[in-house]
Protein backbone atom coordinates (compact mmCIF):
# COMPACT_ATOMS: atom_id res chain seq x y z
CA UNK A 1 0.00 0.00 0.00
CA UNK A 2 3.05 2.36 0.70
CA UNK A 3 4.43 1.69 -2.59
CA UNK A 4 1.03 2.27 -4.15
CA UNK A 5 0.87 5.88 -2.22
CA UNK A 6 4.41 7.04 -2.94
CA UNK A 7 4.06 7.97 -6.39
CA UNK A 8 0.82 10.33 -4.79
CA UNK A 9 2.56 11.60 -2.15
CA UNK A 10 5.78 12.47 -4.04
CA UNK A 11 3.58 15.30 -6.28
CA UNK A 12 4.86 18.40 -5.90
CA UNK A 13 2.54 21.86 -6.53
CA UNK A 14 4.65 22.93 -9.65
CA UNK A 15 3.92 19.22 -10.98
CA UNK A 16 0.68 19.90 -11.07
CA UNK A 17 1.10 23.14 -12.52
CA UNK A 18 2.66 21.12 -15.71
CA UNK A 19 -0.62 18.91 -15.55
CA UNK A 20 -2.59 21.85 -15.94
CA UNK A 21 0.11 22.90 -18.69
CA UNK A 22 -0.21 19.70 -20.16
CA UNK A 23 -3.99 19.63 -20.58
CA UNK A 24 -3.72 23.00 -21.94
CA UNK A 25 -1.61 22.46 -24.54
CA UNK A 26 -3.95 19.18 -25.19
CA UNK A 27 -7.00 21.47 -25.28
CA UNK A 28 -5.66 23.81 -27.73
CA UNK A 29 -4.69 21.29 -30.04
CA UNK A 30 -8.25 19.24 -30.16
CA UNK A 31 -10.71 22.26 -29.22
CA UNK A 32 -8.69 24.94 -30.95
CA UNK A 33 -7.07 23.24 -33.36
CA UNK A 34 -3.26 24.95 -32.89
CA UNK A 35 -0.56 22.61 -34.29
CA UNK A 36 -2.14 19.56 -32.96
CA UNK A 37 0.37 17.45 -34.77
CA UNK A 38 2.79 18.89 -32.00
CA UNK A 39 0.74 20.00 -29.38
CA UNK A 40 -1.00 17.24 -28.52
CA UNK A 41 2.05 14.69 -28.09
CA UNK A 42 4.10 17.83 -26.04
CA UNK A 43 0.97 18.18 -23.71
CA UNK A 44 0.56 14.69 -23.34
CA UNK A 45 4.67 13.77 -23.19
CA UNK A 46 4.47 17.38 -20.24
CA UNK A 47 2.20 15.00 -18.03
CA UNK A 48 4.14 11.77 -18.52
CA UNK A 49 7.01 13.57 -17.28
CA UNK A 50 6.16 15.00 -14.72
CA UNK A 51 4.42 11.90 -13.39
CA UNK A 52 6.66 10.83 -10.08
CA UNK A 53 8.42 7.30 -10.87
CA UNK A 54 6.95 6.70 -13.69
CA UNK A 55 10.28 5.67 -15.90
CA UNK A 56 10.02 7.80 -18.82
CA UNK A 57 12.87 9.78 -17.60
CA UNK A 58 16.18 8.20 -16.58
CA UNK A 59 16.35 7.66 -12.53
CA UNK A 60 16.98 5.51 -9.91
CA UNK A 61 14.35 3.36 -8.32
CA UNK A 62 14.00 1.88 -5.01
CA UNK A 63 14.28 -1.90 -5.22
CA UNK A 64 14.87 -1.61 -8.95
CA UNK A 65 18.37 0.69 -9.42
CA UNK A 66 19.09 2.82 -12.01
CA UNK A 67 16.44 2.66 -15.27
CA UNK A 68 16.51 4.44 -18.45
CA UNK A 69 13.58 6.35 -19.67
CA UNK A 70 12.51 5.77 -23.45
CA UNK A 71 11.41 9.46 -23.76
CA UNK A 72 14.84 10.43 -22.69
CA UNK A 73 16.76 8.07 -24.60
CA UNK A 74 15.01 9.51 -27.61
CA UNK A 75 15.85 13.16 -26.39
CA UNK A 76 19.49 11.94 -26.31
CA UNK A 77 19.36 10.42 -29.16
CA UNK A 78 17.43 12.69 -31.61
CA UNK A 79 17.87 16.15 -30.66
CA UNK A 80 21.06 15.95 -28.23
CA UNK A 81 23.25 14.31 -29.14
CA UNK A 82 22.65 14.94 -33.22
CA UNK A 83 20.20 17.05 -33.63
CA UNK A 84 18.32 14.59 -35.89
CA UNK A 85 14.81 14.88 -35.48
CA UNK A 86 14.59 18.86 -36.41
CA UNK A 87 16.97 18.51 -39.12
CA UNK A 88 15.23 15.26 -41.14
CA UNK A 89 11.82 17.51 -40.39
CA UNK A 90 13.37 19.45 -42.93
CA UNK A 91 13.26 17.11 -45.35
CA UNK A 92 9.48 16.89 -45.11
CA UNK A 93 8.60 20.83 -44.76
CA UNK A 94 11.58 21.16 -48.35
CA UNK A 95 9.18 18.36 -50.50
CA UNK A 96 6.57 20.67 -49.02
CA UNK A 97 7.37 24.00 -50.09
CA UNK A 98 6.73 25.38 -54.06
CA UNK A 99 9.05 28.38 -54.70
CA UNK A 100 7.61 29.17 -57.87
CA UNK A 101 5.37 32.48 -56.20
CA UNK A 102 8.74 33.23 -55.02
CA UNK A 103 10.85 32.42 -57.83
CA UNK A 104 8.61 34.60 -60.49
CA UNK A 105 8.61 37.67 -58.10
CA UNK A 106 12.38 37.53 -56.79
CA UNK A 107 11.59 41.05 -54.92
CA UNK A 108 9.37 38.42 -52.21
CA UNK A 109 13.29 37.52 -50.93
CA UNK A 110 13.72 40.80 -49.74
CA UNK A 111 10.40 40.64 -47.37
CA UNK A 112 11.66 37.13 -46.33
CA UNK A 113 14.78 39.47 -44.87
CA UNK A 114 13.34 42.26 -43.43
CA UNK A 115 10.61 39.72 -41.44
CA UNK A 116 13.42 38.38 -39.58
CA UNK A 117 13.79 41.81 -37.65
CA UNK A 118 12.14 40.30 -34.53
CA UNK A 119 14.42 38.22 -33.60
CA UNK A 120 17.65 40.30 -33.40
CA UNK A 121 15.06 43.23 -31.51
CA UNK A 122 14.31 39.99 -29.48
CA UNK A 123 17.78 39.07 -28.67
CA UNK A 124 18.81 42.74 -27.63
CA UNK A 125 15.61 42.19 -25.02
CA UNK A 126 16.82 38.71 -23.48
CA UNK A 127 20.05 40.70 -22.77
CA UNK A 128 18.62 43.41 -21.24
CA UNK A 129 16.91 41.35 -19.07
CA UNK A 130 19.86 39.25 -17.73
CA UNK A 131 19.78 36.12 -19.89
CA UNK A 132 23.29 34.91 -21.08
CA UNK A 133 24.36 36.15 -24.90
CA UNK A 134 23.65 31.60 -25.54
CA UNK A 135 19.94 31.97 -23.91
CA UNK A 136 19.08 35.25 -25.57
CA UNK A 137 19.99 33.88 -29.13
CA UNK A 138 17.97 30.74 -28.31
CA UNK A 139 15.38 32.86 -27.21
CA UNK A 140 15.67 35.23 -29.74
CA UNK A 141 15.49 32.24 -32.78
CA UNK A 142 11.32 32.08 -31.10
CA UNK A 143 11.46 35.42 -33.82
CA UNK A 144 12.34 33.22 -36.56
CA UNK A 145 8.50 31.49 -36.06
CA UNK A 146 9.72 27.97 -37.39
CA UNK A 147 9.98 25.24 -34.25
CA UNK A 148 12.28 23.10 -35.80
CA UNK A 149 15.00 26.03 -36.09
CA UNK A 150 14.36 27.46 -32.65
CA UNK A 151 14.53 23.60 -31.15
CA UNK A 152 17.90 23.67 -33.00
CA UNK A 153 19.50 26.56 -32.05
CA UNK A 154 18.82 26.42 -28.55
CA UNK A 155 20.39 22.47 -28.81
CA UNK A 156 23.31 23.81 -30.75
CA UNK A 157 23.83 26.16 -27.85
CA UNK A 158 23.55 24.26 -25.17
CA UNK A 159 20.47 26.48 -23.88
CA UNK A 160 19.12 26.14 -19.94
CA UNK A 161 15.37 26.63 -21.71
CA UNK A 162 14.90 24.37 -24.49
CA UNK A 163 11.56 23.06 -23.22
CA UNK A 164 9.93 26.81 -22.98
CA UNK A 165 11.22 27.79 -26.08
CA UNK A 166 9.97 24.99 -28.18
CA UNK A 167 6.85 25.79 -26.07
CA UNK A 168 6.95 29.45 -27.19
CA UNK A 169 7.79 29.02 -30.68
CA UNK A 170 5.03 26.11 -31.40
CA UNK A 171 2.09 28.29 -29.57
CA UNK A 172 2.88 31.65 -31.28
CA UNK A 173 2.77 29.86 -34.98
CA UNK A 174 -0.35 28.36 -34.14
CA UNK A 175 -1.59 31.88 -32.72
CA UNK A 176 -0.17 33.42 -36.14
CA UNK A 177 -4.21 34.26 -37.10
CA UNK A 178 -4.20 36.38 -33.76
CA UNK A 179 -1.09 37.88 -33.39
CA UNK A 180 -0.63 39.14 -36.94
CA UNK A 181 -3.70 41.13 -37.94
CA UNK A 182 -3.15 42.79 -34.81
CA UNK A 183 0.79 43.95 -35.50
CA UNK A 184 -0.23 44.45 -39.02
CA UNK A 185 -3.30 47.20 -38.35
CA UNK A 186 -1.04 48.71 -35.88
CA UNK A 187 1.61 50.14 -38.72
CA UNK A 188 -0.43 50.42 -41.62
CA UNK A 189 -3.73 52.29 -43.12
CA UNK A 190 -7.08 50.81 -44.66
CA UNK A 191 -5.97 52.68 -47.91
CA UNK A 192 -2.54 51.34 -47.52
CA UNK A 193 -4.09 47.56 -46.93
CA UNK A 194 -6.26 47.92 -50.46
CA UNK A 195 -3.35 48.13 -52.47
CA UNK A 196 -4.25 45.69 -55.10
CA UNK A 197 -1.25 43.16 -56.04
CA UNK A 198 -2.51 41.87 -59.40
CA UNK A 199 -0.28 38.59 -59.70
CA UNK A 200 1.37 37.66 -63.36
CA UNK A 201 3.11 34.21 -62.96
CA UNK A 202 6.18 33.85 -64.84
CA UNK A 203 7.03 30.35 -66.26
CA UNK A 204 9.39 28.90 -63.77
CA UNK A 205 11.46 25.90 -66.02
CA UNK A 206 11.75 22.81 -64.20
CA UNK A 207 15.61 23.36 -64.81
CA UNK A 208 15.35 26.86 -62.58
CA UNK A 209 13.69 24.83 -60.15
CA UNK A 210 16.36 22.28 -59.87
CA UNK A 211 19.32 24.60 -59.73
CA UNK A 212 17.19 26.86 -57.47
CA UNK A 213 18.13 24.75 -53.93
CA UNK A 214 21.54 23.28 -55.16
CA UNK A 215 22.38 27.59 -55.91
CA UNK A 216 20.80 28.31 -52.41
CA UNK A 217 22.49 25.84 -50.32
CA UNK A 218 26.12 26.58 -51.53
CA UNK A 219 24.95 30.24 -51.07
CA UNK A 220 23.94 30.15 -47.51
CA UNK A 221 27.08 27.81 -46.96
CA UNK A 222 29.78 30.72 -48.34
CA UNK A 223 27.35 33.38 -45.85
CA UNK A 224 26.70 31.31 -42.92
CA UNK A 225 28.69 28.14 -42.62
CA UNK A 226 26.98 26.83 -39.62
CA UNK A 227 23.27 27.17 -41.19
CA UNK A 228 24.48 24.56 -43.89
CA UNK A 229 22.64 21.39 -41.99
CA UNK A 230 20.02 23.69 -42.08
CA UNK A 231 19.45 25.21 -45.11
CA UNK A 232 20.73 22.01 -47.05
CA UNK A 233 18.10 19.38 -45.44
CA UNK A 234 15.56 22.08 -46.23
CA UNK A 235 16.86 22.15 -49.88
CA UNK A 236 17.30 18.70 -50.24
CA UNK A 237 13.36 17.93 -49.62
CA UNK A 238 12.53 20.42 -52.31
CA UNK A 239 15.16 19.24 -54.28
CA UNK A 240 13.11 15.71 -54.10
CA UNK A 241 10.00 17.48 -54.87
CA UNK A 242 11.14 19.25 -57.65
CA UNK A 243 13.57 16.41 -59.64
CA UNK A 244 10.73 15.18 -61.01
CA UNK A 245 12.01 11.04 -60.61
CA UNK A 246 11.64 10.47 -57.17
CA UNK A 247 7.68 11.35 -56.69
CA UNK A 248 7.43 8.43 -54.43
CA UNK A 249 10.31 9.85 -52.24
CA UNK A 250 9.21 12.93 -52.36
CA UNK A 251 5.25 12.16 -51.14
CA UNK A 252 6.75 10.06 -48.08
CA UNK A 253 8.85 13.13 -47.04
CA UNK A 254 6.23 15.31 -46.86
CA UNK A 255 3.02 12.81 -45.59
CA UNK A 256 4.74 9.98 -43.32
CA UNK A 257 8.37 11.08 -42.90
CA UNK A 258 7.09 14.54 -41.74
CA UNK A 259 4.57 12.96 -39.51
CA UNK A 260 6.38 10.53 -37.84
CA UNK A 261 9.03 13.37 -36.82
CA UNK A 262 6.58 15.92 -35.49
CA UNK A 263 5.15 13.57 -33.44
CA UNK A 264 8.41 11.96 -31.99
CA UNK A 265 9.37 15.40 -31.68
CA UNK A 266 6.67 16.72 -29.65
CA UNK A 267 7.08 13.90 -27.40
CA UNK A 268 10.97 13.91 -26.82
CA UNK A 269 10.75 17.90 -26.36
CA UNK A 270 8.89 16.90 -23.04
CA UNK A 271 11.67 15.43 -21.85
CA UNK A 272 12.81 18.78 -20.58
CA UNK A 273 9.56 19.86 -19.41
CA UNK A 274 10.18 18.29 -15.95
CA UNK A 275 8.95 20.64 -13.49
CA UNK A 276 11.92 21.94 -11.98
CA UNK A 277 13.18 23.45 -15.57
CA UNK A 278 10.09 24.78 -16.62
CA UNK A 279 7.89 26.26 -13.80
CA UNK A 280 10.64 28.74 -13.31
CA UNK A 281 10.19 32.88 -13.41
CA UNK A 282 12.43 32.89 -16.74
CA UNK A 283 9.73 30.63 -18.73
CA UNK A 284 7.04 33.59 -18.15
CA UNK A 285 9.84 36.27 -19.48
CA UNK A 286 10.60 33.71 -22.53
CA UNK A 287 6.99 33.56 -23.62
CA UNK A 288 6.71 37.33 -23.24
CA UNK A 289 10.19 37.86 -25.12
CA UNK A 290 8.96 35.42 -27.73
CA UNK A 291 5.52 37.34 -28.32
CA UNK A 292 7.25 40.24 -28.91
CA UNK A 293 9.67 38.92 -31.51
CA UNK A 294 6.87 37.64 -33.37
CA UNK A 295 4.99 41.05 -33.24
CA UNK A 296 8.17 43.00 -34.45
CA UNK A 297 8.76 39.84 -37.07
CA UNK A 298 6.05 41.20 -38.73
CA UNK A 299 5.52 44.75 -37.99
CA UNK A 300 9.60 44.60 -40.07
CA UNK A 301 8.64 43.09 -42.72
CA UNK A 302 5.32 45.24 -42.92
CA UNK A 303 7.52 48.56 -42.35
CA UNK A 304 9.92 47.30 -45.29
CA UNK A 305 7.16 47.11 -47.74
CA UNK A 306 5.83 50.66 -47.12
CA UNK A 307 10.26 51.88 -47.38
CA UNK A 308 9.50 50.03 -50.73
CA UNK A 309 6.01 52.15 -51.56
CA UNK A 310 8.58 55.27 -51.09
CA UNK A 311 10.40 53.75 -55.12
CA UNK A 312 8.78 54.46 -58.16
CA UNK A 313 7.28 51.32 -59.66
CA UNK A 314 4.36 49.05 -58.62
CA UNK A 315 3.68 49.51 -55.48
CA UNK A 316 3.37 46.58 -52.25
CA UNK A 317 0.31 45.68 -50.33
CA UNK A 318 2.64 46.46 -46.90
CA UNK A 319 0.37 43.19 -45.60
CA UNK A 320 2.20 41.11 -47.71
CA UNK A 321 5.64 41.93 -45.85
CA UNK A 322 3.78 40.77 -43.00
CA UNK A 323 4.20 36.97 -44.28
CA UNK A 324 7.82 37.16 -44.77
CA UNK A 325 7.81 35.35 -41.53
CA UNK A 326 8.54 31.73 -41.34
CA UNK A 327 5.27 30.10 -40.11
CA UNK A 328 3.80 28.58 -43.72
CA UNK A 329 1.44 28.50 -45.07
CA UNK A 330 -0.59 30.03 -41.70
CA UNK A 331 0.66 33.61 -42.92
CA UNK A 332 -0.05 33.26 -46.32
CA UNK A 333 -4.06 32.29 -45.62
CA UNK A 334 -3.82 35.38 -42.15
CA UNK A 335 -3.04 37.78 -45.24
CA UNK A 336 -5.25 36.70 -48.03
CA UNK A 337 -7.81 36.83 -45.23
CA UNK A 338 -6.78 40.39 -44.34
CA UNK A 339 -7.11 41.75 -47.65
CA UNK A 340 -10.26 39.81 -48.75
CA UNK A 341 -11.45 41.45 -45.32
CA UNK A 342 -10.65 44.65 -46.64
CA UNK A 343 -11.99 43.93 -50.43
CA UNK A 344 -13.49 40.69 -51.45
CA UNK A 345 -12.48 41.22 -55.05
CA UNK A 346 -9.04 41.83 -54.06
CA UNK A 347 -6.75 38.65 -53.51
CA UNK A 348 -3.29 38.98 -52.03
CA UNK A 349 -2.67 34.97 -51.74
CA UNK A 350 0.21 34.35 -53.83
CA UNK A 351 2.00 37.19 -53.55
CA UNK A 352 1.58 36.27 -49.42
CA UNK A 353 2.96 32.83 -50.17
CA UNK A 354 5.89 34.37 -52.09
CA UNK A 355 6.87 36.87 -48.95
CA UNK A 356 6.18 33.64 -46.47
CA UNK A 357 8.31 31.05 -48.93
CA UNK A 358 10.94 33.55 -48.49
CA UNK A 359 10.67 33.70 -44.65
CA UNK A 360 10.72 30.13 -44.21
CA UNK A 361 14.56 30.22 -45.76
CA UNK A 362 15.31 33.83 -44.53
CA UNK A 363 14.24 31.93 -40.87
CA UNK A 364 17.05 29.24 -41.38
CA UNK A 365 19.76 31.05 -42.26
CA UNK A 366 19.21 33.90 -39.67
CA UNK A 367 19.53 30.75 -37.25
CA UNK A 368 22.66 29.93 -39.13
CA UNK A 369 23.84 33.24 -39.31
CA UNK A 370 23.99 33.78 -35.34
CA UNK A 371 25.65 30.31 -35.09
CA UNK A 372 28.31 31.61 -37.18
CA UNK A 373 28.47 34.74 -35.64
CA UNK A 374 28.27 32.80 -32.14
CA UNK A 375 30.87 30.69 -33.12
CA UNK A 376 33.32 33.52 -33.97
CA UNK A 377 32.69 35.72 -30.99
CA UNK A 378 33.27 32.42 -28.21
Amino acid sequence: MDFLLSGVLAITWQEIVMYLIGILLIYLAINKNFEPALLLPMGFGAILVNIPLSGVLDQTLAGIGNTSGIIEWLFHVGIKSSEAMPLLLFIGIGAMIDFGPLLSNPKMFLFGAAAQFGIFFAISVATLLGFDLKDAVSIGIIGAADGPTSILVSQILNSNYIAPIAVAAYCYMALVPIIQPFAIRLVTTKKERLIRMPYNPSNISRTTRIFFPVIVTFIAGMIAPASVALVGFLMFGNLLRECGVLKSLSDTAQTSLANLITLLLGLTISASMTADKFVTPATFMIMGIGLIAFIFDTIGGVLFAKLLNLLPGQKVNPMVGGAGISAFPMSARVIQKMGLKEDPTNHLLMPAIGSNVAGQIGSVVAGGVVLSILSTIL
